[in-house]
């Protein structure tokens, strides 16, 4: 019998695909996905370690511009749809970004660290300083968030910073992908800052998901399901996909 490499705690799909580990082919979730275009936004939760982030690992391999994923996808049955590869894979703009680990016994210690989330998730495009396109304004906001040293209010409009320049750079609107979207704020909530995180977090996904015409689309994934009306305001296009839905069921946890 052959002895299976099963991938224990590792959730990122390149990694898998790279070192031959098991893995179960749940790659037609992207042209489900596709299929409903007319979602701006769509918001999948899920309880925990049921491959919310190996999903959304997939997603960023498939859609990335910066990347050539062709051998990651040899043998899927993504693979199969020739036409959906040749206008997808590797063809947008992506940000794949996390917020699982802000975290903090009080507001300054978890927004210190959504500044160093920031500030990482910035050092991936500093590429974008040499577009002469680019406002200059916009370049200093830039410098200041990689160093950790914006406001914030620029913090808080940060993604939505960061996609408008990548729209310029490319050309085309951004796929956006937010994994752990609640967990700031079910961190909050255990530790009395709860209101002053919201302040944050709300405005940093209404600028980015909200009448935003350098967003191509979005998927945010967490296990909570918060209020549209609290985080979510004004949201057009707006698409849920829980557990008691049968939407996705089939590429998370088991069936």
């Amino acid at each position: 019998m052959t002895k299976l490499n099963i991938p224990v705690g590792i959730s990122d799909f390149s990694e898998i695909r790279q070192n031959g580990y098991y893995y179960v082919d749940k790659s037609s979730f992207i042209s489900e996905l596709l299929q409903t275009s007319a979602a701006k936004v769509t918001l999948i939760t899920r309880p925990r370690r049921f491959g919310k982030t190996l999903g959304m690992s997939m997603l960023s391999d498939f859609f990335d511009i910066r990347k050539d994923s062709t051998a990651l996808f040899e043998g899927l049955e993504i693979a199969d749809r020739v036409d959906l590869c040749r206008e997808w894979m590797n063809q947008w703009p992506t940000i794949f970004f996390s917020l699982k680990d802000i975290d903090g016994l009080t507001f300054q210690d978890a927004y210190g660290q959504l500044l160093a989330q920031i500030s990482n998730l910035y050092k991936n495009y500093v590429y974008l300083l040499d577009c002469a396109d680019i406002d200059s304004d916009d370049k200093k906001i830039f410098l200041d968030l990689k160093a950790g040293q914006a406001d914030k209010t620029q913090v808080s409009r940060s993604l939505d910073t960061l996609m408008r320049m990548m729209h310029i750079y490319y050309r085309k609107p951004v796929i956006f992908l937010l994994d752990e979207y609640d967990v700031p704020l079910a961190r909050a909530s255990s530790h009395d800052y709860y209101p002053q995180m919201l302040d944050i977090i709300k405005i940093m996904l209404s600028t980015a998901l909200k009448d935003n015409s350098s967003l191509r689309f979005a998927v945010i994934t967490g296990c909570l399901k918060i209020a549209i009306e609290s985080i979510f305001t004004g949201t057009n296009n707006f698409v849920s996909d829980t557990i008691t839905d049968c939407g996705f069921n089939e590429y998370f946890g088991f069936t």
